[in-house]
């Protein structure tokens, strides 16, 4: 069972407000760090489409390149929707097939196993982006939601990694309202949500949750601060509580930077973490 009426969280939002501060935080965030450009991964799914639809209006379809970095065992309907919505606002764009980079490792060390051959190609790909950043001049845009970055659902130093991110407090919901504002392709916004990692692989299979059950259950954990006794007992089934729990808890790691062992008093990303620090 899952909350209902009152009960349940409301998860809608003002998308006219959530586009302009989202535009707003790009534009700003990329001035404050001295850069006018932007590179992000152009996937075919719905969260690159929306990062690549806010950062055109935020910088300008010149200044934002897509890349699409396709395996051998791509789908080729990806490739398609990368250049549906590149077409849709005009974004400079360029493909690097990563297939090259990845067999060889694959290979040499006999990967076999799915999710490490996922996180292989995670990997790679990102380091076509920050390659592509520094000939460019320019920030890599991350495309995690806030789905994704609560229970874990994403590569570190892969996927997740970038230097400013327009939709890690979104949810997966909350970014198909927004897909929809934003009038990305209908048929972007309902294709069956991917990484596209392996042949049939789906998001929502692999988490073993649907994504509109678990926003509502971390919207009641996270935003309105609920225990898991309380939503057991409002009608929750325990197990899948304690599961989101637990894959809330030990992917911490994944969202904060690397932790440092304090010796100093003043020690990076403890104390020294702030704005009002980088004038030392």
């Amino acid at each position: 069972m899952e909350l209902e009426g009152q009960q349940a969280p409301d998860l809608s939002l003002d998308m006219g407000v959530v586009r302009q501060l989202l535009t707003g935080f790009l534009r700003d965030e990329s001035q404050n760090a001295g850069f006018t450009k932007a590179v992000l991964g152009l996937s075919g799914g719905v969260d690159s489409a929306v990062c690549a639809y806010l950062a055109v209006e935020a910088l300008g379809a010149e200044n934002v390149l897509g890349v699409f970095m396709p395996f051998r065992t791509s789908n080729p309907e990806s490739r398609r929707h990368a250049e549906m919505v590149a077409g849709c606002v005009g974004l400079r764009t360029e493909v690097v097939d990563i297939t090259p980079m990845v067999d060889p490792l694959l290979t040499s060390q006999t990967i076999v196993d799915p999710l490490r051959r996922g996180n292989v190609m995670a990997r790679a790909r990102m380091i076509v982006l920050y390659d592509l950043s520094s000939r460019d001049s320019a920030l890599v845009f991350g495309t995690s939601n806030k789905t994704e970055l609560l229970l874990g659902y994403g590569t570190l130093f892969g996927d997740t990694a970038c230097a400013l991110n327009p939709l890690g407090d979104l949810y997966k919901t909350q970014v198909w309202q927004l897909a929809r504002y934003l009038d990305v392709p209908q048929e972007i916004i309902e294709k069956q949500p991917s990484a596209d990692l392996w042949e049939g692989q789906t998001d929502e299979a692999e988490m073993g949750i649907r994504y509109a059950q678990a926003d509502r259950l971390l919207s009641s954990l996270v935003d309105q601060r609920r225990t898991g006794e309380e939503l057991v007992a409002a009608g929750w089934d325990k197990a899948l509580v304690q599961r989101v729990q637990d894959m809330v808890r030990k992917n911490q790691f994944k969202r904060r930077p690397p932790v440092i062992a304090k010796i100093s008093g003043r020690t990076i990303n403890v104390d020294f973490r702030y704005p009002r620090d980088w004038g030392v």
